[in-house]
């Protein structure tokens, strides 16, 4: 007859090593979540994603370097950059969590805790996106256009006050799913470490993946790969904005309707998910023709224009940002621990 005692010992050492991994897999997520919503990118303090920037913006020099300055060369120097950034930026925080938890697991938690916050974007995006609401309303339109050109890749210096405030509108709705939902996506699979892998991947996407002469080939790769890695998390995203344009009091049923209607009137497989979901929420019209480097590029408009774009619309367009970022939140927590459940 098997002891009893033993029994019990093994019993409660399994269920502490399972206790042990879902802490390590949730807490660290919902903790970074309030940690961000708290404080946002304080100035004071060095953000992660400039290293990337900072790797992505030598790495580049270099490989541009050694490679001719062919199609084939620079399309090859753009796949050994994705590689060489996305390796250093998963290897880094990979090697720091292992070695401390492995010393002591509730401070790998903490340390954790702080990488997955400083993944995420809430608060700054409100942040950034609220200057530009600050400066139309305080100062004018000249500085309105200084303020979102921080936040923006296109040509701002002509925008009227219409323009400027659809530009930071698109900014939210599209940073819902880049700056938020996907990372949260990607730290319930893999924590703080797939984190940092897909904001490297998207910040080389910032950085390289424009169309032009410069990056047309050379920022292809990074380009596609970012289109790939925010296909699921785009489409969730939008999704999770319907429901939040429902709790956050916006026009739920038009933002399902304009979504399906008009979720692949860009360029991108991905932006316009979630710009569609914001203009049908809001009842604006999004998008249509922009300048960028100089050249005007004809872009098809997302949504119907039930009523003019205003200022105002910033402030919604937040609203419903916080909304949605606390449902993908609850959503990802509770699929975690539901899978957890079933294993």
């Amino acid at each position: 007859m098997p002891d009893l005692r033993a029994l019990i010992m093994i019993f409660k050492w399994e269920m502490e090593r399972d206790m042990n991994w879902l802490l390590q897999m949730t807490v660290p997520v919902l903790a970074g979540f309030v940690l961000d919503l708290l404080l946002g990118d304080p100035a004071w303090l060095y953000h992660p994603v400039r290293l990337i920037g900072l790797l992505i913006e030598k790495g580049e020099k270099i490989i541009r370097k050694c490679l001719p300055k062919t199609r084939g060369g620079e399309r090859l120097g753009g796949v050994v950059l994705v590689v060489f950034v996305v390796t250093i930026s998963a290897l880094v925080p990979l090697g720091i969590l292992l070695a401390v938890y492995r010393f002591f697991v509730p401070l790998g938690l903490l340390i954790e805790s702080f990488f997955c916050y400083q993944i995420l974007a809430v608060k700054s995006l409100k942040v950034e996106s609220d200057r530009v609401y600050r400066a139309l309303k305080e100062e004018g339109l000249i500085s309105g256009r200084k303020a979102v050109s921080m936040i923006v890749g296109r040509d701002t210096e002509e925008l009227s006050e219409e323009g400027v405030t659809k530009a930071a509108v698109e900014t939210v709705a599209e940073n819902t799913s880049d700056g938020v939902i996907a990372p949260l996506f990607y730290m319930v699979i893999g924590g703080a470490v797939l984190g940092f892998a897909y904001k490297a991947v998207n910040t080389m996407d910032s950085m390289v993946g424009y169309k032009n002469e410069k990056y047309l080939h050379f920022g292809r790769f990074a380009a596609k790969l970012d289109d790939i890695a925010n296909y699921i998390p785009a489409r969730i995203s939008a999704w999770l904005m319907i429901l939040a344009s429902f709790f956050a009091g916006f026009d739920w049923k038009n933002a399902k309707k304009i979504f399906l209607r008009d979720r692949y009137n860009h360029a991108s497989p991905n932006s316009a998910q979630t710009e569609a979901v914001m203009a049908g929420a809001l009842d604006i019209q999004l998008a249509g023709n922009a300048f960028y480097f100089g050249k005007l590029y004809e872009k098809p408009t997302i949504g119907d224009a039930v009523r003019e774009v205003e200022t105002e619309d910033i402030k919604r367009a937040n609203r419903l940002l916080y909304a949605s970022a606390a449902l993908g939140t609850l959503f990802f927590a509770l699929i975690r621990m539901g899978i957890f459940m079933l294993l």
